[in-house]
């Protein structure tokens, strides 16, 4: 652990900030977290909308490009910590039935939009878990998709998949599959290396499973990407030390780190909210979630690893999600299709239906089964078009002003100058980004330029400092 003396110091630092941004009223006193930054407002706060509203006066992308997500809301088990809706070990014939479905739900949008193909700029195939099909069910999807969509400038061809789907025979056959229609990406949900974590995460694989997916991919020369959870019931600071050091000596391309969610994020409350209500002792302390954060970090970081998205760790800039860039830093059109999908539109985001029943009838009526969302008003697009790409990149001046037809020093110069004051922020002539002291706290800090009602946590479990999100002018 002496090797680690001067990582220690530096996490200890974080932690004194976020004691330090406690006092100033940016973060609540309990501490808890809330994720920002991917969706504005959050996903849970969006309203009934119908097709004709939610595209009410929308007009394809200039340059005619999608990025495309597609959503299989499949999984072998639930999960501890997922607040997606999915059907669990389902049966051939419920993958079946869902995939006639999404491919209608293709040729409606086709119709809707009087396209041939969608026009792809970059695709995520994603769930539940994208691989829990059979390798026949895993081609009829490619097939059909493939026929839907023109890849001709498409940069790059995402999966996300679990482990256990890409190991042993069929999984070779899986990856194979993928290969032979233009995938070259995988996200490998991992989330730990330690076999008593990934049991009470109730994961469907194993250590050993995790380490063959890795090689298998690497064998078709994917670029390939691990996620981790952190501050999940189970870990300490040791374990978690050991699984960053498993992670780097696995050589990816990126590794991804989440923060464990306990308050609901999608469209289904996660397991991990009741479990702790009754295991209230198995609850990471902040101050270890905070330290685990900072150790990765820094660790990451001595061996080549940049953070060059928010949370997203790799040694080239290159080898980043496309998917992901386009949509939460550039703002680009992206449209998703399936259930629970949603699309993240330059003036709108739209979330499709969460429920079977009401996808399947939405369908087989003849309409897309959008069922929520919002057509930002020229408040709320302002917000977004600063929210997303700060936290995750940094503010292009440009893109901001062609967006809103105005400078963003015209509406919130106050707020820039203030996070500035406290060492989050810095801006020159051409961008607005954090500090590395801001990047640590990004979640956080985002929330300054949010509205009152979409701030997470209510205004008394906030100390009554100049960064309180609520009094801030």
């Amino acid at each position: 652990m002496n090797d680690y003396q001067k990582i220690f110091e530096k996490s200890d630092k974080r932690w004194r900030e976020f004691i330090e941004l406690q006092h100033h009223g940016l973060i609540p006193r309990h501490g808890e977290y809330a994720p920002a930054g991917v969706h504005y407002p959050p996903i849970t706060n969006y309203h009934t909308l119908t097709q004709e509203e939610a595209y009410k006066n929308y007009s394809l992308p200039s340059d005619g490009l999608f990025d495309i997500y597609i959503h299989i809301p499949f999984c072998k088990k639930r999960c501890l910590f997922c607040h997606y809706p999915s059907l669990y070990n389902a049966p051939d014939a419920k993958k079946d039935e869902y995939l006639d479905a999404l491919e209608k739900e293709m040729d409606i949008f086709l119709t809707f939009m009087n396209l041939d193909k969608i026009p792809a700029r970059s695709i995520l195939m994603g769930g539940g878990t994208s691989t829990d099909l059979t390798p026949a069910q895993l081609k009829r999807l490619l097939t059909f998709f493939t026929h839907k969509v023109d890849l001709s400038k498409c940069k790059q061809f995402n999966y996300d998949v679990d482990p256990n789907t890409i190991v042993g025979a069929t999984g070779i056959e899986r990856l194979n599959i993928i290969k032979d229609f233009g995938g070259d990406r995988l996200t490998i949900g991992a989330q730990s290396f330690n076999e008593d974590i990934l049991k009470k995460m109730n994961r469907s694989h194993g250590v050993d499973m995790v380490y063959e997916s890795i090689e298998n991919c690497k064998k078709f020369e994917f670029k390939i990407n691990i996620e981790l959870i952190y501050g999940h019931p189970g870990q300490t600071i040791e374990n978690w030390i050991e699984v960053i050091e498993e992670a780097i000596q696995t050589d990816v391309d990126e590794i991804q780190l989440y923060r464990l969610k306990v308050e609901p994020y999608g469209d289904q409350e996660g397991t991990i909210k009741k479990f702790l209500q009754y295991h209230p002792d198995d609850l990471i302390s902040v101050e270890n979630t905070i330290k685990m954060k900072a150790i990765a970090h820094y660790m990451l970081a001595a061996f080549g690893y940049d953070e060059n998205l928010r949370r997203v760790y790799t040694k080239k800039k290159s080898n980043i999600s496309v998917y992901a860039y386009n949509q939460c830093c550039r703002l680009k059109d992206q449209i998703g299709f399936g259930l629970s999908a949603f699309s993240s539109l330059r003036d709108r985001f739209l979330l499709n239906t969460p429920s079977f029943p009401d996808y399947y009838k939405r369908i087989n009526d003849g309409l897309l089964p959008v069922n929520r969302g919002l057509v930002r008003n020229k408040n709320q697009q302002i917000r977004w078009s600063t929210i997303l790409p700060l936290k995750n990149y940094f503010i292009d001046k440009k893109l901001f002003l062609k967006i809103n037809n105005t400078p963003i020093d015209k509406v919130f110069q106050k707020r820039l100058d203030l996070l500035k004051k406290h060492g989050l922020l810095e801006e020159n002539n051409d961008k607005i980004a954090l500090t590395s002291k801001g990047a640590f706290f990004s979640d956080e800090i985002v929330h300054v330029f949010y509205e009152k009602e979409n701030i997470a946590y209510p205004i008394k479990d906030f100390n009554a400092g100049e960064l309180n999100p609520y009094k801030i002018k």
